[in-house]
């Protein structure tokens, strides 16, 4: 094994990780207020490693942004809309029915679905708009839905999360979305997430799909009024939960864009997060969730260039190709709205790594 190089103060911390050994809710903030970043990020590799090897997946996939109608009223969010809002949209069923004959023989292995609250839409719409995607792309994984978005569709339709879940699994659900996790402490969610699916909620839900036998991912909102201590709660709770289920493939963070939100007109923020910051991130996620397999970096967030910076601080996963994405440009992401896969190649290749095309479940497809 290639000794780290650590400065005194992450000794003990490196130790750890080179004996395997579970990092503790103090290890994580020391982590975070470290300036250290390339021994943090090589503490992060050699998780990686040992996991993963040198595979680095990525997966052809599209989205699908059904609505922006919502009424939860996040401060962290430019995409929700109110639905006298001449900006607002809300997809019919004919629409989606257009849109999934488009992307049909295309290549795409996974559809993900991801919208507001919409109270207007009767739970049929969620079913029917699955079975539509499933008629005509049979082979595709459909991941759909955060937690909140099913807490709410439950509560509308006066049904239990259980049989929620249960029939839009009938309907082709294949597994649902990691967002809507923002950033579980009380005191930071209350400010920037007003009124939606409380973590608690959010973790029951998670859980009921994984006692079901379906699949989830998990992910933290960074970058606004959050601090090391806020960090590390964060992936401590998700780490808790995996240990009892076992349910999560990968962990993602989702980087604030500010542009557009009400959080940013309350307070002062950077434009952007940092390349420190979303590495830092990303190392320290890898660290702390020993449980998780995998360590993914949203390009859309954070840019390419940096994603394939990431592939050497403890990331294996790339996302997808996406296509049609709302959510995070709404917010003022400059990034473009779809890779090729012939790109994300290139780029694990250039960093050293063994490119593998996955499905949802991360099935290789095919290793290039």
């Amino acid at each position: 094994m290639t000794a780290i190089s650590t400065p005194d103060t992450l000794t003990d911390i490196r130790e750890k990780v080179e004996r395997g050994e579970r990092l503790t809710f103090e290890d994580g903030v020391r982590l975070m207020k470290s300036n250290d970043l390339l021994a943090i990020g090589q503490m992060a590799d050699l998780v990686r490693r040992r996991k993963n090897g040198d595979n680095v997946y990525f997966i052809v996939n599209t989205h699908l942004n059904y609505t922006n109608v919502c009424y939860l009223d996040c401060k962290l969010c430019a995409f929700g809309l109110k639905p006298n809002d001449p900006r607002s949209y809300t997809l019919s069923l004919e629409q989606i029915e257009e849109k999934s004959k488009q992307i049909a023989g295309k290549g795409f292995t996974e559809l993900h679905i991801v919208g507001g609250v919409n109270p207007k839409l009767p739970f049929s719409y969620y079913e029917d708009m699955i079975r539509i995607a499933k008629k005509h792309n049979p082979d595709i994984h459909v991941q759909a839905f955060t937690a909140v978005e099913i807490d709410y569709l439950a509560r509308v339709s006066k049904i239990g999360v259980d049989e929620a879940i249960t029939r839009l699994r009938e309907a082709g659900l294949g597994s649902i979305l990691g967002g809507g996790a923002e950033i579980f402490h009380p005191e930071i969610r209350k400010v920037i997430s007003g009124h939606k699916t409380n973590a608690d909620r959010w973790f029951e839900i998670h859980e009921i799909c994984h006692r079901l036998g379906m699949k989830s991912n998990a992910s933290i909102l960074y970058g606004h009024i959050e601090q090391p201590e806020h960090v590390i709660d964060h992936l401590i709770r998700l780490r808790e939960l995996q240990d009892k289920t076992g349910g999560f493939q990968a962990f993602f963070g989702f980087a604030f864009h500010p542009e557009n939100t009400q959080l940013a007109r309350e307070f002062t923020l950077p434009s952007e997060t940092t390349g420190m910051y979303d590495l830092k991130i990303l190392a320290v996620s890898r660290l702390m969730l020993d449980n998780f397999p995998h360590i993914r970096a949203f390009w859309m967030m954070i840019g390419l260039k940096l994603a394939q910076v990431s592939l050497h601080f403890g990331v294996d996963d790339l996302d997808g190709t996406v296509m049609e994405e709302q959510i995070v440009h709404a917010a003022g992401a400059k990034t473009k709205q779809m890779t090729p896969k012939q790109e994300f190649i290139r780029m694990i290749k250039e960093a050293g790594r063994v490119p593998v095309e996955r499905d949802t479940l991360y099935n290789i497809i095919r290793t290039y």
